[in-house]
């Protein structure tokens, strides 16, 4: 983030004496990312260093290992998984499915009906986190601060960062997507002192920041869960509130942006993916992946414009599409809310029917779609066992359905 953000109490220079109680040294931390060389926080511990535990970590009695199919041993074919048939149950920090994954990303859907455990906190020493909040409401808590969410925001939260979620009342589904690597803004919409240029899509400061609260500067027992690089978790007893820093600043942070501050861009035929990036990780195109937000937008207004994209394989990557409504004009009568599609590198895949006969109705009219969809650079993607029961087995042969009933 080229933005920099400044919340609380703390020294102007870093690394100098600095007193948030009197006669109390605060205790400087730094969060950074890439070792010393990415974007970075400093936060200032009113009396202790995050460190102090009050007994030795052990092997919690949950985990977040994935179990994926045998990738050699099954055939290669698109998959349909229907997120919304995933019931609903168990708090935000268990309730965790995951869908499919590859070397350095994890997709996951959280279907919850509680808030974290009370004085139970999380922190994702594996990857940095971006959600999606297809329902419910509610408030990310960290040592930044607080962070209120709704529907249709994203959540981006930096690795190792602690928090906890809690609701506002129901329930609350989200889409979440796991990265090795930092989470950034596109660099090509970056003009060369790192602000958007004006023709981008997106705007940096048209995100939420977290709200600094008064520190807590308690002494106890809170337990921090952590994530582990291949989901095991750890049960860490910390000896003072996680939440006890006077200020802090710097580019790594939690933030939200809701979707629809993706202002989409629209031309007079066909717009292809690269106009619907939002965010991307890892160092593309070689590998990590972009994140693209399909967002309603006058469709093309070309006299012979048609509508629907074209037949397309990713040779180089897999293509993972969370569609938010039943909208999407390609695949209606397929899909429904929180349908998933999995396309993976070398199997081409395209619109249904006539579909692209019906889209030419459509030449200069909004699309009320809303889609998140995820490309990997070099990146196979592999699906879970439990997802598989959550899929159309028939997806496989819909194009051949569609095209002979249609």
């Amino acid at each position: 983030m080229a933005l920099i953000v400044r919340r609380g109490d703390l020294p102007n220079t870093p690394h100098t004496e600095f007193y948030a109680i009197p006669g109390v040294l605060a205790l400087e931390e730094i969060h950074g990312s890439y070792g010393f060389d990415g974007p970075w926080s400093r936060k200032m511990h009113v009396r202790h260093y995050p460190t102090e535990q009050s007994s030795r970590p052990t092997v919690a009695d949950f985990h977040f290992r994935p179990t994926f199919v045998d990738a050699s041993a099954v055939a290669l074919e698109p998959y349909m998984i229907h997120s919304g048939d995933i019931p609903y149950g168990g708090d935000a920090l268990r309730s965790r499915f995951a869908l499919c994954g590859g070397h350095s990303t994890l997709m996951s859907v959280i279907k919850a009906t509680e808030s974290f455990p009370a004085d139970t906190y999380f922190r994702n020493a594996a990857s940095h986190e971006l959600f999606f909040v297809q329902e419910g409401s509610g408030v990310l808590s960290s040592e930044f601060g607080e962070l209120p969410f709704k529907q249709h925001d994203y959540i981006v939260v930096p690795k190792a960062t602690t928090y906890r979620i809690d609701l506002h009342e129901g329930s609350v589904w989200l889409l979440l997507i796991e990265s090795k690597f930092p989470y950034e803004w596109p660099p090509h919409y970056m003009n060369r002192g790192g602000q958007a240029h004006m023709t981008a899509p997106v705007v940096e400061t048209e995100i939420g920041l977290p709200e600094l609260r008064p520190f807590r500067d308690e002494v106890g027992e809170f337990t921090v869960f952590i994530k582990a690089p291949g989901g095991t978790v750890t049960d860490s007893k910390q000896s003072h509130h996680p939440f006890d820093v006077s200020g802090w600043e710097g580019a790594l942070y939690p933030f939200t942006f809701p979707i629809l501050n993706h202002h989409g861009i629209a031309r007079e035929i066909h717009t292809a993916p690269p106009m619907h990036n939002t965010f991307q990780s890892g160092h593309i195109p070689n590998t990590g992946f972009s994140v693209c937000s399909f967002v309603p937008q006058m469709e093309g207004w070309h006299p012979k414009e048609v509508c629907a994209p074209y037949a397309h394989m990713n040779v180089d990557s897999d293509e993972f599409m969370f569609f938010c409504n039943g909208s999407y004009g390609a695949r209606k009568g397929i899909i429904k809310d929180g349908s998933i599609s999995l396309h993976q590198g070398g199997v081409p895949h395209s619109p249904h029917g006539k579909a692209a006969e019906r889209s030419l109705a459509n030449r200069g009219k909004v699309a009320e779609r809303l889609a998140v969809m995820l490309d990997t650079y070099f990146e196979p993607l592999t699906i879970t066992v439990p997802a598989l029961e959550f899929c159309d087995p028939e997806y496989s042969t819909s194009w051949s359905r569609a095209a002979q009933t249609q």
